[in-house]
């Protein structure tokens, strides 16, 4: 069949990759003018078990776009009542204490505890955002971001917040010690984003702001959700492995010359999983977050690549790619240029947006004719 371009628009591990991938600081994971585009533009994506299957999925040819609409903001709690003082203990072992949640930050590379904040029922008392955070019911908040994802210490502290949640992905770290010795609670969350911690990530954002009860139950919802979809993907995708796609996730930034293979442990691979792929890392001994080369991309013989937009466009898209890497065109993905590339602050951000991700990237590995 002809090529089809659709839709032009557009566990994280422990590691703290120099590059800032992830779990550290986010210069290099977003550049300037990375904002998400305001044009309005998404990928409407019907549930997996609305739509039929293409025959050979492998058939397939072109790069299918995908980026969700706004997520939809349904709190466990109209009115919830903090339980405050709250003293947590937060991820990096530090005992922090919480008195008031009147003015509430919520920061971290995809906007996943701010959307947490908001289920919980405490959206009202949110006061600014990151860049990741622009669903309707936040958009009208002001950043406290810059350069991409690059906390900034002034905008943050002009804001007079009773409480900031983060982890490990923004940075500098160095303005987050500048809020704590300006009297600030900073609770840092676990920075590890996969389907097997959804619960505990919401419940340390609960327990942080003193509402542990809508926490449990946000949790359970949150899971019950994920599990419900991964169900679904289940009943569609090969049981065998030999008739799932062979997928790799590479993260890209052509213009800081930033081209890494996600493997085992990163996130990517749980994410490939349950989404009804099947995650080559194991299989090549690729661990982690590493340098992409030739060897890697031969051995992997992928038959679609996982991708953010914004990487995909960094380097000019499929064609860009397999310019850069011309060993691409020994594997059934370059040859048909089958490439999966899905809005940045949504593909491994996992927690409220779980479900919805998994359903939209077995959507796109098995009947990308219905987006």
């Amino acid at each position: 069949m002809p090529r089809q371009h659709r839709h032009p628009l557009g566990r994280a591990t422990s590691l703290l990759l120099a590059v800032g991938i992830l779990t550290a600081c986010g210069p290099v994971l977003s550049a300037p003018g990375d904002e998400k585009a305001e044009d309005g533009a998404t990928t409407e994506v019907p549930r997996l078990s609305e739509v039929e299957p293409l025959a050979d999925p492998r058939s397939w040819d072109g790069v299918v776009s995908v980026d969700l609409p706004d997520p939809e903001i349904d709190p466990v709690s109209d009115d919830p009542a903090p339980a405050l003082p709250a003293t947590v203990t937060d991820s990096q072992g530090t005992k922090v204490t919480v008195t008031d949640t009147s003015r509430i930050l919520a920061l971290d590379i995809y906007g996943t505890l701010a959307q947490t904040v908001f289920q919980l029922g405490l959206g009202d008392s949110v006061v600014g955002r990151d860049v990741s955070s622009s669903f309707p019911e936040i958009e009208d908040r002001p950043l406290v971001t810059q350069n991409g994802h690059e906390l900034s210490a002034e905008a943050i502290l002009a804001l007079d917040p009773t409480v900031v949640l983060t982890d490990t992905s923004l940075g500098p770290w160095d303005v987050l010690l500048q809020l704590r010795d300006a009297g600030v609670p900073v609770v840092v969350t676990d920075s590890r984003r996969g389907i097997d911690n959804i619960s505990s990530l919401t419940q340390q954002v609960a327990d942080a702001l003193g509402v542990p009860d809508e926490g449990t139950v946000l949790g359970k919802r949150l899971e019950a959700e994920a599990d419900a979809t991964v169900e679904e993907i289940a009943d569609v995708a090969p049981q065998d492995v030999t008739g799932q796609l062979r997928t790799i996730f590479l993260y890209v930034r052509g213009q800081a010359g930033v081209y890494y293979m996600f493997g085992e442990g990163s996130g990517a691979d749980s994410l490939i999983t349950a989404a009804g792929g099947y995650d080559v890392s194991e299989e090549i001994g690729w661990k982690g977050m590493k340098p992409v080369n030739d060897e890697g991309l031969i051995s992997a013989q992928p038959d679609v690549i996982l991708m953010m937009s914004k990487g995909l466009e960094s380097v000019g898209g499929a064609d860009g790619l397999l310019e850069r890497f011309p060993a691409l065109a020994q594997t059934p993905a370059g040859e048909h240029e089958r490439i999966i590339a899905m809005d940045d602050d949504q593909v491994l951000s996992f927690g409220p947006r779980t479900s919805d991700v998994l359903n939209a990237l077995a959507v796109a590995f098995y009947a990308p004719d219905a987006l």
